[in-house]
């Protein structure tokens, strides 16, 4: 009876023992969920994401000194920054000497360049011999007279850009049946393109404004990091569908600085009369198929623009700079000087504080080196509206 009452006990005794253990491992096992699934509350308010985005600002600069040489040794703090005249403390900073490149090439082949045309065409091929890699820049080439065409995409190919500059080439005259004497302007509207067969004919004229707008609209504007044109014309716009303000803001919104090369031929206008011609379509070698020119432009022979002018507004606007090809400057040693420009930048970025005004707009960039004698190249502001924007 007694040993019946222990083994009874022993019993007990290890039935409290198990429950004790099954009860560790529940609590241990529930604690364990507990820290990886905690339970859902009924009565807690659904969770809110809040995105909030961050416009950042990138201005691309370019530092002489008082003789015209590059200064590339400067730091964050040597310059000073404000943004619709209210100060702004500069977040990034760096000196950019090797950053991938978007160049587009806009050839003015209208009669009026047609004897300067060879240079031009020469001076491009080592121009972009020496600027696009092949691992790392694009460019693309565009010529404008009475049209605007792209004669190549955008390509990191030589073989391609150098076919593209062989297309070169300017109208070729037709007889007028016209008897008014009003044909002989080298960019009137009598003319036919020779070569390419590929342009559909359009008036006369000098689409300069068109082809700015178009290049900044629908190619520029899709890439990303540093973006510049080169134009080479006399700077007289002939027949564009868009106005100088026009192109002059959609390379802005487009963050592209926009070089300019003065090539003007006095000769071509030494026998000038009569006005300006319409525009035309945007030729057959491009993807757009936007028609260039509209109701056009048409100025009395005595208000014939100074595109001297015209081009140092564009380039000055847009952070890029102007050119004048003369016997002491050859397109080539301009090209040098466009290359060791864009090679040695700063990179500058900021968020603005704008005390509460509008993002929208145009905002006015002020970029100041606070040391003596040095002069900084970079455009003058920026359109807001996006999460980011970039360019010189």
């Amino acid at each position: 009876m007694i040993q019946m009452k222990s083994l009874q006990s022993a019993r007990l005794v290890l039935s409290i023992v198990a429950v004790s253990v099954s009860s560790v491992v529940a609590l241990a096992q529930s604690t364990t969920t507990a820290k990886t699934n905690p339970p859902a509350h009924a009565a807690d308010p659904p969770s809110t994401t809040l995105s909030v985005q961050v416009k950042v600002v990138n201005v691309l600069a370019t530092v002489r000194d008082k003789h015209g040489k590059i200064v590339s040794d400067l730091g964050k703090d040597d310059f000073t920054l404000a943004e619709d005249g209210r100060p702004q403390s500069i977040h990034y900073f760096t000196r950019e000497t090797d950053l991938p490149l978007t160049l587009g090439l806009l050839v003015d082949t209208s009669m009026s360049q047609r004897r300067v045309l060879d240079q031009e065409r020469s001076a491009s091929h080592g121009f972009l011999d020496q600027m696009v890699r092949a691992d790392k820049d694009k460019a693309f080439i565009i010529h404008f007279d009475r049209e605007v065409e792209l004669l190549q995409d955008l390509t990191n190919s030589h073989e391609r850009l150098e076919d593209a500059l062989g297309k070169l080439n300017a109208p070729q005259f037709k007889q007028a049946s016209d008897q008014s004497g009003q044909g002989s302007d080298p960019d009137d509207d009598h003319r036919q393109r020779g070569g390419s067969g590929r342009s559909r004919m359009g008036g006369g004229g000098t689409l300069l404004y068109d082809a700015i707008y178009l290049a900044s609209d629908e190619l520029m504007k899709k890439q990303q990091g540093r973006k510049a044109l080169i134009v080479l014309s006399d700077g007289v716009d002939r027949g564009s569908k868009e106005s100088l303000e026009t192109a002059i803001a959609t390379a802005q919104k487009g963050d592209t600085a926009v070089y300019s090369i003065l090539y003007k031929d006095e000769e071509a206008y030494s026998d000038h009369r009569g006005g300006f011609g319409m525009g035309g379509p945007w030729g057959g070698g491009g993807p757009m198929g936007r028609h260039g020119g509209g109701g056009g432009h048409r100025y009395p022979q005595e208000q014939r623009p100074d595109g001297k002018k015209i081009l140092t507004r564009i380039s000055q606007e847009t952070g890029g700079r102007f050119f004048e090809v003369s016997k002491k400057e050859t397109v080539d040693q301009i090209y040098a000087q466009i290359e060791e420009e864009l090679r040695n930048q700063y990179s500058i970025g900021y968020t603005p504080d704008r005390a509460g005004a509008a993002e929208e707009g145009y905002h006015k960039i002020q970029l100041v080196a606070m040391k003596k004698d040095l002069s900084v190249q970079t455009r003058e502001g920026y359109y807001g509206g996006s999460t980011t924007t970039s360019g010189q």
